[in-house]
């Protein structure tokens, strides 16, 4: 990673949200059983819906549940969903994009096909017929679904690209020097992609955090399972927000919002990079040249 990719504070504002947000999924559930002494699974009814305050910094669900705890514990099931959907996503996006653009021909004319009929299908409505249908998945087959039903999007602007690199002269010198597809593909093409994947694995992984909340929020998503999503869908089926019980929502909700905050940094950041026009200008600061000390005992 470069420094002038590091240099830009929306970058790193960005980058540490996400990395706050990874770490509290890999360590949260730990630190929150062991140094805070909470359990999200833990029910206690002498503290239903108690409002935030020392003893519970962010109140209690209608369980007695301590939603502190559940925020922490949902950060590991949401970011799992976003990352590895964005895996598969960006992944099929790659394997479909880049060959199209860059082969041609047949392999474009099928793979372009193939692409233009996931870009027409309504992506929403076939993940909860998909997920509706097979009733009872974790969230490991609810990523998997999330991905495979959104790669077509990143594998046009793909292929546009690979299209691009691939009519460039050097591409052209090292075919005339009998250079093979595919060592051209995975050593001048794709590197030349790296900043646009990127930038596409975080959009992916942004989305498919939001789609397992919207399922979530519909019933459709793994109830068992403690998720950002899941923690909205109760609120939502106890009246939370006509109750006032804001504390029941605002949370997960606002963790969502700072994942896509994070996402959008890192992507102008990105955009940055790529496109000088778009670098903020700096102010050029002009000092002014010194006057010569006079020098005493000069007469006329």
């Amino acid at each position: 990673m470069s420094t002038a990719f590091l240099a830009s504070w929306k970058v790193r504002t960005g980058l540490g949200i996400l990395a706050l947000f990874c770490l509290l999924a890999v360590f949260g559930p730990w630190l929150a059983q062991s140094l805070l002494g909470l359990d999200p699974r833990a029910n206690d009814t002498s503290l239903i819906a108690r409002p935030p305050s020392g003893e519970h910094l962010l109140g209690t669900n209608q369980f007695g549940q301590d939603v502190l705890a559940q925020v922490i514990a949902g950060a590991r099931g949401s970011m799992y969903v976003g990352v590895l959907g964005a895996v598969v996503g960006t992944a099929m996006a790659i394997l479909i994009g880049v060959p199209a653009g860059y082969y041609g021909g047949r392999v474009d004319g099928a793979l372009n096909f193939l692409t233009n009929l996931f870009l027409v299908l309504p992506a929403l409505p076939l993940i909860l017929i998909v997920t509706g249908y097979l009733q009872g998945t974790g969230l490991t087959t609810i990523a998997l679904i999330i991905g495979f039903f959104g790669w077509s999007g990143g594998a046009r602007t793909l292929r546009a690209q690979a299209l691009s690199i691939a009519n460039r002269d050097f591409v052209r010198a090292m075919r005339m020097l009998g250079e093979r597809g595919r060592r051209l593909v995975f050593a001048e093409v794709l590197p030349h992609l790296t900043g646009l994947i990127a930038s596409m694995f975080l959009h992916a992984m942004i989305g498919a955090v939001m789609a397992e909340a919207g399922l979530a929020f519909l019933g459709i998503s793994d109830s068992s399972a403690i998720s950002w999503g899941t923690m909205i869908q109760s609120a939502q089926q106890q009246s939370a927000v006509l109750r006032g019980l804001w504390w029941w929502f605002v949370p997960p909700g606002l963790c969502i919002a700072l994942i896509g905050t994070a996402a959008a940094l890192v992507n102008f950041g990105v955009d940055e990079l790529a496109n000088p026009k778009l670098r903020a200008a700096r102010p050029v600061r002009v000092r002014k040249a010194r006057r010569p000390a006079r020098t005493g005992g000069g007469g006329r």
